[in-house]
């Protein structure tokens, strides 16, 4: 490959990961916008959706967010005090506790995601329909999937 292919690939790479930091802005700043109204953070909700319905640890809740184990704990945490979750026994594991949303919780959850709705269609509209967010989705998780390969160290 020439040298100018290469400052091309990465040129393209950087463009992608400044447009993606900026979406997780833009999709933070709006999350908290509509979450503040239920005493939430866009992390909180964050959090709390991927424990409703599902009790994990705090160690799984980070690999499925990608972030570190000491913030999710921090805001797991918070969550509990704000009585949106609990702590679990842990039948796998005595002192990694598992994490699920309380009945409030869930309702919160269910609130947050009414009003997201409503952004999702004008997002839709505005983008030209359901088909091409779809086909954006899918290509941030292509994106999300090959730089996760690339960090583990697996070629595939």
């Amino acid at each position: 490959m020439t040298r100018k292919g290469e400052s091309g690939e990465a040129e393209a790479f950087s463009r992608a990961a400044v447009a993606v930091f900026r979406l997780n802005g833009r999709f933070t700043a709006a999350l908290d916008r509509l979450a503040l109204v239920f005493g939430l953070s866009a992390a909180r909700w964050q959090i709390l959706s991927t424990v409703t319905g599902e009790s994990l640890s705090v160690s799984e809740v980070a690999r499925r967010v990608g972030t570190t184990r000491q913030s999710v704990q921090r805001i797991a945490d918070l969550l509990v005090q704000q009585g949106l979750a609990v702590y679990l026994d842990n039948p796998a594991h005595r002192r990694a506790k598992l994490l699920t949303a309380t009945e409030q919780g869930v309702a919160a959850k269910r609130e947050i995601d009414s009003c997201l709705a409503e952004l999702a269609r004008q997002l839709c509209e505005h983008l030209g329909g359901e088909d091409e967010v779809h086909r954006t989705a899918e290509v941030l998780r292509g994106l999300s999937g090959a730089l996760s390969s690339i960090g583990s160290g697996n070629s595939a």
